[in-house]
């Protein structure tokens, strides 16, 4: 309305509008994601109340699928376990564009420092999936008042089962991609970076996370076992001098963290510090979590290690060594991020887009398989406010989100994807 209204006085004055159509777009998307802003806060809090785990989210499904049918989208809940899958169509044809919002909670009981706190005992949204759900229905809600003049077609993908890393691939093999045909997907993050910062980057976004496996004839004291791994420890670790890029708690800070081109954050291999050492059926089994950041190196990771248990003499023990889980890591397509950054900063201006120069250990992101079919791109959102006390370190104690990241990813988002619909 408050759209509608501006362009009719400009002309009942005499005046020709001073901006582009695509500027008053954008113009009218901050006017409605400020009117729409007080009510998504109330959504995001009764998410946060009311937590799910990863295949147990059926009220949270109930919700969002009430909320795009009241706004007038198509929506299908029969693809996956509790998925649900929003449908807008604009009134002219172009581009098909995804949006992805995780919805699963944690099972976690740490020191929750807010109001609305979680009523279900042991389990929290500790990872931002609470926030990542109203952005997506703050998206939703706003480009369907925009449904007149949209070109194209935009899918609202809520899906569920993030945290065990199987959602992403169930919505897939249930046939996803036959029933919608994105060209383009899109899906954020939010993380410990300062409040309405955006921070991106094109190709991998996350280390590669590999858990490796030894297998050796047991026979080895624990005096033995323990000299062994912490020599696979130090023959693997690729380190720049004086980084540390397990201390992830620095990734904000602008000496060492993502947004300087120094970063800690890149070109490294690292192990976790302890490998779990158990015996079955008389046989020695040597596990850990292994980090790299190059993916042309892991390759060579196995023959490596097997090189150096044969040289320290235990070739005759040796069965064999071998990756026991290898989940693909967030992988940007590099032109589409390119034209995002250009779009968002045409947009919002320079400051609203952080570069990022690293890569991430520990954490990861199903939305990997989603790349593997569409080109996407993954983005950081700032949660962060350091004056207010609030640091969205997520999967930590005393986990918070600034609520004004609420509106800064409605407001960015939905304008990068009106940008997108309109370039062929």
């Amino acid at each position: 309305m408050c759209f509608i209204l501006f362009i009719l006085t400009s002309f009942a004055q005499g005046l020709k509008p001073q901006k582009s159509t695509n500027s008053l777009i954008h113009e009218s998307i901050k006017l409605e994601t400020d009117h729409i802003f007080n009510k998504l806060i109330k959504i995001r809090r009764s998410f946060h109340e009311n937590p799910e785990l990863a295949g147990k989210e059926i009220n949270t499904q109930k919700i969002i699928q009430q909320y795009l049918v009241d706004l007038g989208l198509e929506v299908d809940t029969t693809i996956y376990g509790h998925s649900v899958v929003g449908i807008l169509k604009g009134k002219k044809k172009g581009k098909k564009i995804a949006w992805r919002s995780d919805m699963d909670a944690l099972l976690q009981n740490y020191p929750d420092p807010v109001a609305f706190k979680s009523q279900n005992k042991g389990i929290q949204h500790g990872c931002g999936h609470d926030v990542h759900m109203t952005i997506g229905l703050g998206i939703a809600e706003v480009l369907a008042k925009h449904k007149a003049s949209l070109k194209g077609t935009v899918y609202f993908i809520f899906q569920p089962e993030e945290e065990t890393f199987i959602g992403a691939k169930g919505m897939i093999n249930d046939g996803l991609f036959s029933k919608i045909k994105p060209e383009e997907i899109y899906a954020l993050h939010v993380s410990a970076l300062p409040v309405g910062q955006i921070m991106v980057k094109p190709n991998e976004v996350f280390a590669y996370q590999k858990r490796i496996r030894i297998q050796l004839k047991n026979g080895l004291s624990k005096e033995q076992s323990k000299e062994l791994t912490k020599k696979i420890q130090t023959s693997l670790s690729r380190l720049n001098p004086g980084s540390k890029p397990w201390e992830i708690q620095h990734m904000i800070d602008p000496k060492i963290g993502l947004s300087n081109p120094n970063t800690i954050y890149k070109d490294y291999l690292f192990t976790d510090n302890n490998f779990s050492t158990y015996t079955k059926n008389d046989i020695l089994f040597l596990e850990t979590y292994m980090y790299e950041t190059k993916l042309a190196n892991l390759g060579d990771i196995i023959p490596k290690v097997k090189q150096l248990i044969e040289n320290n003499g235990y070739q005759n023990q040796l069965l064999s060594v071998s990756f026991v889980q290898e989940n693909p890591t967030v992988v940007n397509n590099e032109k589409l991020t390119d034209l995002t950054i250009k779009a968002l900063k045409n947009i919002y201006g320079n400051d609203v887009i952080t570069t990022d120069n690293g890569q991430v250990p520990y954490f990861n992101d199903d939305f990997s398989y989603f790349q593997q079919k569409v080109p996407g791109v993954y983005f950081f959102l700032g949660g962060s406010n350091m004056e207010k006390g609030i640091i969205a370190m997520n999967h930590s104690p005393n986990f918070q989100v600034d609520e004004e990241s609420i509106r800064t990813g409605v407001k960015c988002f939905s304008s990068l994807i009106v940008e997108r619909l309109n370039k062929n």
